[in-house]
């Protein structure tokens, strides 16, 4: 028999949703894909530069298992400027992506039956991360009251002896919602009080609009700091989903147990990957703000559309690229004949018939929300609302 945990998990539906999408492209249908979570950008040209460089220069062996010195110096430059956190290079580990960081750390903390809250709606991976790591997931459900975050009063709800972690991301995927100082330190002191540790999923951190405020909960006191993991990389923020660079940084008996897992796990991080996250971080920034003013003029134009389209509703993001779309009042109609009972139906109709992908919130703990990336090009996002607008229009 197959192992019963790795049967226990589910597979991740904004990648199934992502390769049908291309499926379809490459049989030549038209599809506009609303469902990716990665920048349309290439990586710009200064960081593959650099990488060309370095593999010229045969930068081609192992490094260190946790990543090379010089990465992280230059991570613990970034947090200190960017964040205000103070930590040396031995409490930094470097990995292969965020999602590969957050499996190390929930390796390291956890133990047969820990539960982890994590608010829902959530990233879809994070659940199934948890489960991997003999933790049991506990969603925590939030209200649109909060714009979707949750708040002490609804993490107490499901806290229990058993408690062991907070798995915590803001800017937020799906829901494009940023934490506020005054929420972070009430979570933060909460924590604290009950001793539970905190992953603070930062990954989205330079994609941040309406001059709201990134803080990492890690920066207000030292209690807090040791309690948290911060996560963080190279993905978003510099277009390098492929590239697969992630870190953390924490204490450092943490730090230790984790860069001896991945020893024995994946060894290093890719050479030339950790060479262009090092010119990614230590190079001009220009190009983090070209793309966040890009993601920015599609988003208020994407979230002004929807907002007009009956039977859709939606908060606005302050954050990351995504806005996390109710669509309840649609439930109950037909198309063609069939009834639309979920987001799941709403998302099959959608993209079998009128070729548009997004992601239902079945996955994201939110069954009655899909998920709408703008990561992609404005003349896209424009054809794919008039679609969307023309399906729902079919409706009755």
């Amino acid at each position: 028999m197959l192992s019963k945990k790795a049967l226990g998990v589910s597979p991740s539906p904004t990648m199934a949703i992502d390769n049908k999408a291309k499926e379809m492209k490459k049989q030549g249908i038209d599809v506009i894909g609303f469902g990716a979570g990665e920048p349309d950008f290439d990586t710009p040209g200064h960081i593959r530069e650099a990488a060309i460089k370095a593999i010229r220069e045969g930068h081609t062996r192992y490094t260190a298992a946790a990543g090379t010195l010089e990465l992280k110096e230059a991570i613990c430059r970034k947090l200190k400027v960017d964040n205000g956190l103070d930590y040396n290079p031995e409490q930094i580990v470097v990995s292969n992506g965020a999602k590969h960081s957050l499996f190390n750390v929930l390796a390291t903390l956890l133990n047969p039956g820990d539960e982890v809250l994590i608010p829902a709606p959530y990233w879809v991976s994070n659940p199934e991360l948890v489960k991997l790591n003999d933790g049991i997931p506990v969603a925590v459900k939030t209200s649109e009251k909060n714009c979707l975050k949750a708040t002490v009063e609804d993490l107490e709800k499901y806290r229990s002896v058993k408690t062991k972690l907070l798995m915590l991301n803001s800017p937020a995927n799906p829901t494009g919602q940023v934490y506020s100082e005054d929420e972070l330190r009430a979570i933060a002191a909460f924590c604290v009080d009950h001793n539970i540790y905190v992953i603070s999923d930062e990954i989205y951190e330079k994609l941040i609009y309406d001059r709201t405020r990134h803080l990492s909960i890690a920066a207000f006191n030292e209690q807090i700091k040791a309690l948290t993991v911060v996560v963080n990389g190279a993905s978003k923020s510099y277009a390098m989903t492929g590239w697969r660079i992630g870190y953390t940084a924490s204490t450092p008996e943490i730090a230790s147990i984790m860069a001896s897992i991945q020893s024995h796990t994946t060894s290093n991080p890719n050479t030339i990957a950790q060479k262009a996250a090092l010119e990614a971080l230590n190079g001009s920034q220009e190009c983090v703000e070209e793309m966040r003013l890009a993601f920015d003029q599609r988003r208020k134009y994407m979230y002004d559309r929807l907002s007009k389209i009956t039977g859709l509703d939606s908060l606005q993001p302050r954050g990351a690229f995504y806005l996390f779309v109710n669509l309840e009042k649609l439930f109950g109609k037909t198309f063609r004949g069939e009834k639309i009972g979920s987001s799941d139906d709403f998302a099959r109709h959608l993209l079998e018939s009128s070729k548009v992908a997004v992601v239902p919130g079945t996955g994201f703990g939110a069954a009655g929300y899909a998920r709408f990336s703008f990561a992609v090009s404005l003349d896209h996002i424009e054809e794919g609302l008039d679609r969307i607008e023309a399906f729902i229009g079919d409706l009755v």
